[in-house]
């Protein structure tokens, strides 16, 4: 053993400085020198107040302990119900400075292209000016990065709700003409934007993230179709020079639109700002398919082409002049909010406004949260971090109530899109956004000046560009639900598609969330049941519509309940009953003729019955009423002990008997055909 052993155990040896790789075999025969911790260091704890100076076996014990102190302190229960609801406390401490290139890169690239874009959907979309785009992807972002479960999400003003806040801009200026349009459009949208935050943060207190998988993904993307070609057409207008013209004749649905285009694209468009408008679309065209070409080349496929043909136009306007050739520029952008930058949402200026827009802040909150946690879970199963919905309505809710004490700030969701390339480029925390924040701020308080003659048609350009992209996948969708015969999925697309095309997006998406909404209670009020027979030569028990050769028992209904009963899928039971004793588990119209002799023996298969709630007892209960009183046998099997004793509180096992009741399907048929012979 050796000298620096602890005498009265063996099982702990010392470790030192000199310890050599073949001493960890036994620890025996060997020289220590500067032991760094013993046994005697560990027991002794740390030393007294004027005690000699510590050793470096004290040292290391010291060290060993705190760490371990650090651990108990993270591990107690506060400290997780801490890292649950603010996730930022979790990645913060641990964060290793080998992340840290990645996400300042994917910050900066993420800055270059929202910078650009922000400023596109708040002068063009939303119908307020720059500031408002920018702001919203600078102030709910911060909010974000410190309550939101997802480390890719990038949280910024979108197409789609910016044109849904500007439409809600638009009618109220209609409305109101002699009020301020400025201090008016900066009013709704705060007004917006602080009962999105609230909608959003109570779904989530509510827990209430499963509304994601209410929806189908066919509403979602005929919904999203309509709302490119609506964008689209909205951008045109600018892009043939024709606003003038629009405030003229007014022009209200997206249809409408597309008939003003028609008759006066070809005599009133103005030749220079069309010319500008569609050079740079193809210009953006062609860099985006050459970027293609070089995906291998990061930093090639990584440049930022929007911010490159927004700063190139911008030069070639200011030397060419073309505001005194008609072209509209995007002119002198004062940081608008109101006589303060931080505002209390809810005053005189937002709460006339909030009955208004209650309807369009709902939408813009349902639509997206929908996006956002789509690439939340995208993000999470490839980076491999949990998600919660319920934390990203929280953690959404927080961030658009804080953009909202910032007049004018668009609501703000997560993006497929953005979110991909963030993580495509090296985030790998939320420091990215914060990143991506800091540098949008410093965009809007010091760039903005600098894109005075920044044409607005090129801002219409890159929205078209960006609206475009929305039917990527619309083609594979169409394809995909054709050839597994999924015509509801595709009526529900073209519905959704065709009123926000043709009325406009609110009535579209409305009604289709209406419908939507119907379908899911009408499946779910439909009990699920199959009739079982025997595969012949065997005591098996399989449906017969799985199986077509299992036989039917003369005289004998054998019904399985697959799921458990409740109030909503109970109340069609004894129609469904009265199907299958007529026609059997085929589909056959109610006005055939029966291919059943009724039954004088119905047996239930309960062993998928979980739970029964009240209102489904009391159904059941009515039920098996009625069939006693037409004289038919009941037998219920492999009923649930739980489920057993809510029958016999409720007066079922007393209606029927307990000679009933059979733990097997097959002691019960035992039991029916010994009564017969």
């Amino acid at each position: 053993m050796s000298a620096n052993s602890h005498p009265h155990d063996t099982s702990f040896h010392t470790i030192s400085t000199s310890t050599s790789f073949s001493s960890f075999r036994g620890m025996v025969h060997v020289q220590e020198s500067a032991p760094l911790l013993n046994r005697d260091d560990v027991e002794a704890g740390p030393a007294r107040y004027g005690a000699n100076t510590p050793s470096a076996a004290d040292a290391a014990s010291t060290v060993v302990l705190e760490g371990v102190k650090r651990r108990k302190i993270r591990d107690t229960k506060f400290a997780r119900r801490l890292r649950y609801y603010v996730p930022s406390t979790g990645w913060i401490p641990d964060y290793s400075f080998s992340l840290l290139g990645g996400d300042v890169l994917a910050g900066v690239s993420l800055a270059a292209m929202l910078i650009p874009q922000s400023v596109s959907y708040g002068t063009s979309l939303a119908k307020i000016g720059p500031t408002a785009g920018l702001f919203a992807a600078a102030i709910p972002p911060i909010a974000y990065s410190l309550l939101g479960t997802s480390r890719q999400l990038s949280v910024a003003a979108e197409a789609a709700l910016s044109l849904l806040v500007g439409q809600s801009v638009t009618e109220y200026r209609h409305a109101d003409p002699n009020s301020s349009p400025d201090k008016l459009g900066l009013a709704v949208a705060t007004a917006i934007g602080l009962q999105v935050g609230l909608f959003a943060f109570l779904l989530g207190f509510l827990r209430l993230g499963f509304l994601d998988v209410v929806l189908s993904r066919a509403l979602l993307r005929g919904f999203v179709s309509a709302v490119a070609v609506v964008i689209i057409v909205e951008q045109l207008i600018p892009m043939f020079g024709l606003v003038a013209l629009e405030d003229q004749v007014r022009p209200e649905s997206t249809l409408d639109k597309i008939l003003f285009l028609v008759e006066y694209v070809w005599t009133h468009s103005h030749k220079l700002t069309t010319l500008i408008s569609f050079g740079v679309f193809f210009i953006l065209v062609f860099l985006r398919l050459f970027k293609e070409s070089f995906k291998r080349t990061w930093w090639i496929y990584r440049l930022p082409e929007v911010l490159f043909v927004v700063v190139v136009s911008t030069w070639i306007s200011n030397e060419l002049h073309w505001e005194k050739d008609g072209v509209a520029i995007l002119g002198s952008v004062p940081i608008s909010t109101g006589k303060h930058f931080f505002k209390f949402p809810l005053g005189s200026h937002t709460y006339p406004l909030l009955r208004g827009t209650t309807s369009t802040a709902i939408l813009v909150t349902v639509i997206g949260f929908l996006d956002s946690i789509v690439a939340a879970k995208q993000n999470g199963d490839r980076f491999g971090h949990p998600i919660s919905p319920n934390r990203e309505l929280v953690a959404l809710g927080a961030a658009n109530l804080a953009g909202s004490f910032v007049p004018g700030t668009l609501p703000a969701f997560g993006s497929i899109l953005r979110s991909r390339i963030n993580g495509d480029v090296g985030a790998r925390t939320q420091l990215a956004s914060l990143i991506t924040s800091g540098l949008v701020l410093l965009a809007t308080f010091f760039l903005l000046p600098v894109l005075y003659f920044l044409p607005k048609c090129v801002l219409a350009a890159i929205i078209c560009l960006f609206a475009m992209s929305l039917f990527s996948e619309v083609p594979h969708d169409l394809v995909y639900n054709y050839k597994i015969g999924a015509w509801t999925d595709l009526a529900m697309m073209f519905i959704t598609f065709t009123l926000s095309v043709i009325w406009n997006v609110e009535i579209g998406i409305v009604v289709s969330l209406i419908i939507a909404l119907l379908l899911v209670v009408r499946r779910s009020s439909k009990t699920r049941m199959t009739v079982l027979g025997r595969v012949p030569g065997t005591n098996q028990w399989r449906s017969v519509t799985d199986v077509p050769e299992a036989e039917d028992i003369p005289g004998t209904l054998i019904v399985r309940i697959r799921e458990s009963l409740d109030f909503a899928n109970s109340s069609q039971l004894k129609g469904r009953l009265r199907r299958f004793e007529l026609y059997g588990a085929h589909h056959a119209h109610p006005s055939e003729e029966p291919r059943r002799q009724p039954p004088d023996v119905l047996v239930f298969h309960m062993a998928d019955v979980d739970s029964c709630d009240a209102s489904a007892v009391q159904i059941f209960h009515e039920l098996l009423e009625s069939y006693k009183k037409r004289g038919v046998d009941l037998y219920i099997t492999h009923l649930r002990f739980g489920i057993r004793g809510v029958f016999e509180n409720a007066g079922i096992v007393r209606l029927l008997g307990p000679d009933a009741f059979y733990d097997t399907l097959g002691e019960a048929i035992t039991h029916i055909e010994a009564r017969r012979d």
